[in-house]
C-alpha cells in the first residue's frame, strides 16, 4: 500500500489547487473507510503533506515532518491496548540512589497506584522512574524513553518489553507524557523535573491541556517542594503574575497513600471533560442534586460567561464517544480562563452529599 500510494501521488496529484482536493479524496478512499468520522481530518493531513511537497521545503524540514508523523503514528498504535486505563505520569530525578528515602517513596507510590488499577508512566530511566516502575510492576507500567547518540538503557521493569516506547524527539515525548496522563506526580529532581512541573502547570492553567490532578510528592521533613511553593506564593502570586486560585492546581503530599487518595478522590464523581459548541461538558459518574445545582449557580457564577449550569444527558453530537453515553453532563459556558477555580468546582461535585440519591 505505501508504494501504491506514492505511485498514485506521482502520477495523479497536480499542483493545481482545483484538482488537489479531488485527487486526495480519491487516494483517501483507497485507505480509509468512507463512514469514518475522521475522514475529513485525514484529508486535511494529506493536503498539508502535498502542499509541503509543492513548496519543496528544505530537506531538514521534510525530515522533521516525516519523523514526527511516523513517531506519532507508532505511539498511537502501541498505546491502543492501554487506551481505557487510567494512567499517572511520574517525574523525578534519574540520579536518586536506591537507598534514598525518595526512592522508597516512589516505589511505594507505584505499588499504591497499581492497587488503584492505574498505570505508571515514566521516562523509563533510573532513580525515581525505576522505583515507580518497580512498585507498579510490568503490567501496570509504561516507559517513554528518549533515543540519544550515546547509550540510553531503559530500566529493568520495562526494558525490552512492548510497554516501552522510544522517541527521537523530546517534544513528542513530552506531548505523550501529558496527553496520556490522568494525573501527574512530581517527586524531587533537577532541571528536567522543574521543567516538567512548570510546563504542565502552564498547560493546565491556560487550558491547553485538560484539568488533571498535579501532585507534589516529597518525603516528610523535606523542604524541596515547600520551598518551591513558597517562592511561587511570594514571587509569583503576590506580584500578581498568577491568580491566587492557580495555587489550587497542585497539591503537596508526604506519602504514597496521600498521593493515591488525592488522585482517586479527583475521579470520585468527575470523569472527564470535552468542549462542544462553545460549552464545557463535565462528564460525571453520578448526577448532582437540586441543592448542589443551585449552589453552583450562586457560588461558581464567575466561571460562566453567560447563562447558568445545566445538567443533561449525552447529545447526538457526542456519538463519536459511545462509551460515555450513559454519563450525566454538567454543561456551562466556561470562561476558559480560571482553571484554578474550575479545580474548586471539580472538588465540589466530588462531594457525596452533592450527589442525587439513587432510586
Amino acid at each position: 500500500m505505501p508504494y501504491e500510494a506514492d505511485d498514485y501521488l506521482s502520477r495523479h496529484v497536480q499542483t493545481s489547487s482545483a484538482d488537489l482536493g479531488n485527487k486526495i479524496a480519491e487516494l483517501l478512499a483507497l485507505a480509509a473507510p468512507s463512514e469514518s468520522p475522521n475522514t475529513p481530518l485525514y484529508h486535511e493531513m494529506l493536503t498539508t503533506v502535498v502542499r509541503m511537497a509543492q513548496a519543496d521545503r528544505n530537506r531538514w524540514d521534510a525530515k522533521i515532518m516525516l519523523q514526527t508523523l511516523r513517531e506519532m503514528e507508532h505511539a498511537f498504535s502501541n498505546l491502543e491496548p492501554f487506551k481505557r486505563r487510567r494512567k499517572v505520569t511520574v517525574f523525578g530525578s534519574a540520579r536518586t540512589p536506591k537507598d534514598h528515602p525518595t526512592y522508597r517513596l516512589a516505589r511505594e507510590l507505584g505499588e499504591t497506584l497499581s492497587r488503584l488499577d492505574m498505570m505508571v508512566i515514566t521516562g523509563a530511566g533510573g532513580g525515581v522512574m525505576a522505583a515507580a516502575h518497580e512498585g507498579a510492576g510490568l503490567n501496570n507500567s509504561l516507559g517513554f524513553n528518549i533515543t540519544l547518540p550515546f547509550e540510553q538503557d531503559a530500566n529493568r521493569t520495562v526494558g525490552g518489553t512492548p510497554n516501552l516506547l522510544s522517541f527521537r524527539f523530546f517534544f513528542l515525548r513530552k506531548l505523550f507524557f501529558v496527553k496520556e496522563a490522568d494525573a501527574l506526580v512530581l517527586c524531587p529532581g533537577g532541571f528536567g523535573t522543574l521543567d516538567e512541573a512548570l510546563e504542565v502547570l502552564t498547560l493546565i492553567q491556560t487550558g491547553k491541556s485538560p484539568l488533571v490532578p498535579i501532585v507534589l510528592l516529597d518525603e516528610p521533613g523535606s523542604s524541596y517542594w515547600e520551598e518551591a511553593l513558597r517562592f511561587i506564593r511570594e514571587e509569583l502570586q503576590e506580584r500578581r503574575y498568577i491568580l491566587p486560585t492557580d495555587m489550587q492546581l497542585m497539591r503537596l503530599v508526604h506519602s504514597a497513600e496521600e498521593a493515591g487518595d488525592e488522585i482517586a478522590s479527583f475521579y470520585r464523581n468527575f470523569h472527564s471533560t470535552r468542549w462542544l459548541k462553545g460549552n464545557l461538558l463535565i462528564r460525571m459518574n453520578r448526577p448532582l442534586n437540586d441543592a448542589a445545582l443551585q449552589t453552583l449557580d450562586r457560588e461558581f457564577a464567575d466561571l460562566c460567561l453567560s447563562g447558568n449550569y445545566q445538567q443533561q444527558a449525552a447529545s447526538e453530537a457526542e456519538n463519536d464517544e459511545p462509551e460515555f453515553h450513559d454519563m450525566t453532563r454538567l454543561v456551562f459556558h466556561f470562561n476558559a480562563r480560571d482553571h484554578g477555580r474550575l479545580r474548586e468546582l471539580v472538588d465540589f461535585i466530588n462531594v457525596p452529599q452533592n450527589w442525587a440519591s439513587v432510586r
